[in-house]
């Protein structure tokens, strides 16, 4: 695009993806989650360019695009939603955003689950925040940045992500409320061990129609218990007591989903118990619990994820595993202790390569702090 050629940056942003350690699918249910931000980021270059509403995006790796501030509007392309969808947001709190240029890098894989997409929509709010002092909070630059995946790219996600790639704290997980948005950094430390990614290379195309049908499940569940139990609004609400006195009413689906959340959010609360503990044999014996759920009662697992899972398993170095993000496909999180760390990457590059014929990718993360300037 033209403007590179005299591109002169006022301001870089690095906004990172996020692992979910537990707590999947809870948060749109108004449940507990336990995220962290990871080093592996977006990074946004931003400058004003003098113009009252030309803004001029170029992402690396992809064809960029021109827009107009009066006439932003959905486009066919799906990752131009990001933007605009933020743009279209903001418009809503504030005229002071002027014409800017933008570039995006990623060294976040795209489909892996790690939430690329919550890291694109708060990398930029939080860029044009400081570009245009707009005196957004932080939690502001969260749910507006929720607000525009809804709107624009059309998938109703909770606020865990978009929570996690601003809040989060360098060695430290987010015990999040999601109904409150009360919310604590607890510590961990799982020295001798490391979080290694394994990404299964399966795009989770399925993951918005099919979160937003496990979105309208839930719902499902929560009117038939609503009719005997008045006080409940969200799955939040619900015990398993009130669950198993309505299971005759509803479908073997939509009871599985609902068992799921209510097992999902005690599982939250054991793992925070377990890091204050320092009991890394609870937290991964609770990693392989939660998958069982993913895949069993969810099902938003998929087979590579389930092969990686139990590949783990086989292994006693390994502490636990699971599948972690919205499904079907993306990343595993696996505990390793660090001496078999680079054994357990060439073996289940070699075991995955010759079930599926795909290329594994492995990667360490860390617990890292949200959304930053890095340069200014």
């Amino acid at each position: 695009m033209q403007f590179l050629e005299n591109f002169s940056p006022e301001l870089t942003i690095a906004s990172p993806g996020r692992i979910n350690f537990i707590g999947e699918h809870t948060d749109y249910n108004m449940g507990y989650v336990l995220p962290t931000a990871i080093g592996n980021t977006i990074t946004f270059k931003l400058q004003k360019n003098g113009s009252e509403t030309q803004c001029n995006i170029h992402s690396i790796g992809y064809d960029g695009f021109s827009l107009d501030l009066k006439n932003i509007a959905i486009s066919k392309t799906e990752w131009e939603n990001y933007v605009l969808g933020v743009l279209n947001e903001i418009s809503k709190l504030t005229d002071k955003v002027k014409g800017f240029d933008c570039t995006i890098e990623s060294n976040l894989p795209l489909g892996s689950g790690l939430s690329s997409s919550a890291a694109m929509e708060c990398g930029l709010a939080y860029g044009l925040n400081k570009l245009f002092d707009l005196g957004l909070s932080k939690i502001t630059i969260v749910e507006l940045s929720q607000r525009a995946e809804h709107s624009y790219v059309g998938t109703q996600c909770g606020i865990m992500d978009q929570f996690a790639s601003v809040m989060s704290k360098q060695g430290n997980v987010i015990l999040l409320d999601c109904q409150s948005l009360q919310y604590q950094h607890i510590p961990i430390d799982i020295n001798p061990y490391k979080i290694i990614m394994l990404n299964t290379k399966v795009s989770h195309n399925l993951a918005s129609s099919e979160y937003n049908t496990r979105r309208k499940e839930c719902e499902e569940g929560v009117v038939i218990m609503k009719k005997e139990n008045p006080q409940i609004n969200t799955l939040r609400d619900v015990t398993r007591k009130i669950l198993e006195a309505s299971k005759n009413q509803m479908s073997t689906t939509v009871y599985n989903r609902c068992s799921f959340i209510i097992d999902e959010n005690k599982r939250v609360h054991k793992m925070v118990a377990a890091f204050k503990k320092n009991d890394l044999k609870e937290v991964g014996a609770l990693l392989y619990e939660a998958h069982e759920g993913i895949r069993d009662l969810y099902e938003v697992s998929c087979p590579q994820s389930d092969f990686l899972v139990e590949f783990a398993k086989d292994n006693a170095m390994v502490l636990g595993a699971r599948q972690t993000g919205g499904g079907f496909g993306g990343c595993t999180l696996n505990i390793v202790h660090e001496t078999e760390v680079d054994n357990f990457r060439k073996t289940a590059e070699i075991a995955y390569k010759k079930e599926f014929d795909i290329d594994l990718e492995a990667f360490e993360v860390q617990p890292s702090g949200g959304t930053m300037v890095i340069q200014n």
